[in-house]
């Protein structure tokens, strides 16, 4: 046979057995995956096991964020130390831990940004007019500083004055006590300002005024205008035998039983009317001769109050209510004056002061435990120093936003208010 011949009978024959091998082979090859596949080889592996619901991400296997730790993370590693200047005792963090590691520390911090109004929340498309006037009637704690023309945002320009004369074609008034009339057709708007913790209303008001960020417009107490004639006179050094600075002239029940549960266990000074142990409550500027003021002949406890509590190194602020977004002066005169907030209050404080500017009361298991932790800051000048740092190195959280909302800007922005409601044109409140 030739070998043509037998290679033709070669392919005769895979052709027809093909018919019956294929689809045999086909069928053993399908068993065969089945099995493997139902085999578990993960022993096998060089990879970790994972739960079959897991999802790698490379975001997740990069490693975690290294945790900044800094002076108040480690109070107590340090030897305890006398210190009353200030200056060596910055100079002293700054080499220990300096301003780039607290930015760093602070640079996600989270605060609520609705706590507090922006200042330029209007687009200037909305203004109506381009001169508002406010007459203020009934404001008897509102200084005569604040009167004047002022050049205000988007060209606006404002006049605020307690001068019938000068508003007599006012487009808004402005009481801090209650007012019982309501507006009239054309007449000015109503605004009412109250800034104590219940922020009533007075029922008349077309704007209301409080310390919240709900309010139509916002005024914190974080200005300064209210308080211009003082002295601000402020030591480079603080007392190293008294710790704790505290005021006050109105003895609420609920403050002095927390106040005199912490003052029991620290060194104090209490220079107001309730739980005094300094001999009256005028004797702040016998102490502190360095906080006369040779302009004012006429001396009151409240012209030296910034300048007497600015000698200690911490100040006991306990308001009178504990409710959200009220932070009043008895803080922020601390923070003015370089003293260290020792603060119960408003129970989101940190949406309205710089980070680590204060020690907050409300962290502490006990009283007990507040006042071991006050005493151990005030025997490391590392970390007291570190309760500075915030101002020292321009970190502000919504702090800044703070001041901008104060009663030091309220000018411009209630007649910016008035301006886009549109003044007297604007349509009568509904009840």
């Amino acid at each position: 046979m030739s070998p043509t011949s037998n290679s033709d009978n070669f392919l005769s024959n895979f052709k027809c057995n093909s018919y019956y091998t294929l689809p045999i082979l086909g069928f053993t090859l399908f068993g065969i995956l089945i099995l493997f596949s139902s085999l578990d080889f993960s022993s096998f592996s060089s990879s970790p096991n994972l739960p079959s619901s897991s999802v790698v991400n490379k975001t997740d296997q990069l490693p975690p964020s290294p945790v900044i730790t800094t002076a108040v993370d480690s109070i107590g590693s340090r030897p305890k130390e006398t210190f009353t200047d200030l200056i060596s005792t910055f100079d002293r963090w700054d080499n220990e831990i300096g301003c780039s590691k607290f930015q760093q520390k602070f640079k996600d911090w989270k605060v609520n940004p609705s706590a507090v109004q922006e200042i330029d929340r209007y687009e200037c498309s909305k203004l109506r007019m381009n001169h508002a006037s406010v007459h203020v009637k009934m404001a008897s704690w509102v200084p005569d500083i604040l009167d004047g023309l002022y050049q205000c945002r988007c060209g606006l320009t404002c006049l605020w004055t307690r001068n019938e004369a000068l508003a007599d074609k006012a487009d808004l008034w402005l009481w801090v006590t209650f007012h019982l009339a309501n507006r009239t057709e054309g007449g000015p708007l109503h605004a009412y300002f109250q800034i104590e913790p219940g922020r009533w209303r007075s029922g008349h008001e077309d704007i209301h005024i409080s310390y919240h960020a709900s309010s139509e417009v916002q005024a914190t107490y974080a200005g300064k205008f209210f308080r211009i004639h003082r002295s601000y006179y402020v030591p480079n050094n603080k007392r190293e035998d008294v710790l704790v600075y505290w005021s006050s002239s109105v003895c609420h029940k609920s403050r002095n039983e927390i106040a005199a549960k912490f003052l029991s266990l620290v060194s104090h000074h209490s220079m107001g009317k309730c739980l005094n142990n300094v001999g009256g409550s005028d004797v702040g500027l016998s102490m502190y001769p360095d906080c006369q003021m040779e302009e004012n002949p006429i001396i009151h406890w409240w012209d030296h109050l910034h300048c007497v509590m600015s000698h200690y190194k911490f100040v006991l602020a306990i308001e009178n209510t504990f409710t959200e977004s009220y932070v009043t002066e008895k803080l922020f005169y601390a923070l003015d004056v370089g003293s260290v907030p020792i603060y119960f209050g408003a129970p989101n404080v940190w949406d309205l002061v710089p980070p680590n500017s204060i020690i907050d009361g409300s962290k502490f298991e006990s009283i007990e435990e507040l006042a071991d932790y006050v005493k151990a800051v005030g025997q490391d000048p590392v970390a007291y120093a570190e309760f500075h740092a915030w101002r020292r190195c321009g970190v502000l959280g919504n702090y800044g936003k703070v001041r901008d909302a104060s009663l030091d800007t309220l000018p411009c922005r209630l007649c910016e208010e008035a301006s886009v409601r549109g003044g007297r044109k604007a349509p009568l409140r509904t009840p």
